[in-house]
């Protein structure tokens, strides 16, 4: 296996929560969130909200679940584990954006080639929102 394709070991993600990585491609560092699921699988999708997408599901100390559903702290929308489709809130229908990965020799992997593992924990950029936004500063009040 390419060393860069590995992320964490199968027994890091939680089993009823999200473990935040930063990965890269060609447009630079993003956040991804890696989730399992019921059946031990594991899923992973970039780490904002459909709604604003600078708003991050995983500020670093795991997305909330609720009832089996990641949730949006900022919004309250719900999100399927399984799919990333949103079912209760502002987002309604959306998708989160999936990023590709499987489970080989106990190791969590990237298959998507042109993206590479960075680091376990949060992306080093300004873009990322840290939620302390209140909806009207984006009002242009």
């Amino acid at each position: 296996m390419d060393e860069a394709r590995g992320i964490v070991a199968d027994e890091e993600v939680p089993d009823d929560g999200t473990l935040l990585v930063t990965l890269r491609d060609d447009d630079g560092e993003k956040e991804a969130i890696l989730t399992r699921l019921g059946d031990g699988s594991v899923v992973a999708f970039e780490n904002y909200c459909m709604h604003w997408t600078d708003v991050r599901l995983d500020r670093g100390s795991g997305a909330p679940v609720r009832n089996g559903e990641l949730v949006c702290e900022k919004h309250g929308a719900t999100f399927e584990r399984d799919s990333g489709i949103c079912n209760f809130g502002p987002c309604e229908g959306a998708r989160l954006q999936t990023v590709d990965v499987a489970v080989e020799d106990g190791t969590v992997v990237l298959v998507d080639d042109g993206v590479e593992f960075v680091r376990v924990g949060e992306a080093e950029s300004d873009d990322v929102d840290d939620l302390s936004t209140s909806p009207g500063d984006r009002l242009g009040f």
